[in-house]
């Protein structure tokens, strides 16, 4: 099958060069401490080759000279290695080498060192387990409204709240094929027993998209002031132009399941691209085998919202769409724990 044509790419791709070494014996990894009390905090970019916005958020900190006030703080180039195949024309491709990086994440498979994404894994694993605080910038396929991914800890869906935005709050649990970067280790720890860990990442909107790059700024500058890394002036001072407006409510949408491609061949029966909320079950979304081939795949619920859905990376066993109940995230709101995707 096909894939859908090429959306138009606005976002240019970043020079990241001068920036590139790092200063800690790590590739593309940066790292200063304060010498004062306060969190480690970590923020990382380009998991996906592809996926340009958190890559430019990063540069834009980097240039500015911030550093931390309190604390430490990590900036971390994921990979690189991806990014170094990025081309316009076809910009799908340059998402990984071997394997999906944001699936690598548990101990067995970094120690495997199966692929160049698991052994890039194994060199950033340091970072991320002396981390405190960690926002993974990433962004989407189509286009699509940010989403923040909080895991289903509500330690984290409580931090979403604080910073205000975006507007859409996915609590879900991961996949079944690998555990995401922000689930590893004590990141995915029951709140119980995670002390003062938490862990975000930012969909910041379609990859190409120039809005992107302001989401991903927008949540760096909200990050590093919630953490207490910088105070807000000089956050303003070193970053005019980041602060985005305060979304003007925010959605909670638990995701309870899941559509998983059983080859190349799954189509939508319309061109979704996240969000829509479906008002009745049973609602055809699409076929397994082709245009009306196959099993036919329908929404489990009434007023099921569509999260993320496209088939640009679909092949056996990857997720094309996930399936959500949403709810006004009140203050006291507490999610229900959704099961993993099968």
């Amino acid at each position: 099958m096909s894939r859908p044509p090429a959306l138009p790419f606005e976002l240019p791709l970043p020079d990241i060069g001068a920036w590139r070494a790092g200063n800690t014996g790590v590739e593309g990894v940066w790292h200063w401490d304060s010498g004062q009390p306060g969190r480690q905090v970590l923020i990382s970019a380009l998991i996906h080759g592809n996926e340009l916005c958190g890559a430019w958020a990063l540069k834009g900190l980097l240039e500015a000279g911030v550093r931390p006030q309190r604390g430490a703080l990590t900036l971390m180039f994921c990979n690189l290695a991806a990014f170094d195949t990025f081309d316009v024309a076809k910009p799908d491709a340059a998402r990984f080498v071997e394997e999906d990086l944001n699936r690598q994440w548990s101990p067995e498979r970094m120690a495997s060192g199966a692929s160049l994404e698991r052994r890039r894994a194994a060199e950033l694993r340091p970072f991320v387990e002396r981390a405190d605080w960690l926002l993974d910038l990433h962004s989407m396929h189509e286009p699509s409204a940010p989403l923040l991914l909080t895991g289903v800890q509500p330690r984290n869906l409580d931090l979403a709240r604080r910073l205000g935005a975006p507007e859409h709050i996915v609590i879900d649990a991961g996949h079944k094929d690998g555990v995401r970067m922000r689930d590893f280790g004590h990141f995915g720890l029951p709140d119980d027993a995670a002390g003062d860990t938490l862990s975000l990442l930012i969909e910041c909107g379609f990859h190409g998209d120039l809005a992107s790059r302001a989401v991903a700024q927008d949540m760096c500058l909200r990050f590093l002031q919630e953490a207490g890394t910088l105070d807000a002036a000089a956050l303003a001072a070193a970053l005019p132009g980041w602060r985005l407006p305060d979304a003007p409510r925010q959605w909670a949408l638990t995701v309870d399941g899941a559509a998983i491609a059983r080859s190349e061949r799954f189509t939508f029966t319309a061109p979704f691209t996240g969000l829509e909320v479906l008002p009745t079950a049973g609602t055809v979304i699409g076929h397994h085998d082709g245009p009306g081939q196959g099993e036919p795949v329908t929404t489990p619920y009434d007023d099921c919202v569509l999260v993320m859905p496209s088939v640009r990376q679909a092949r056996a066993g990857v997720t094309v769409v996930r399936f959500a109940r949403r709810a006004l995230m009140p203050h006291e709101y507490v999610p229900n724990r959704p099961a993993p995707l099968a």
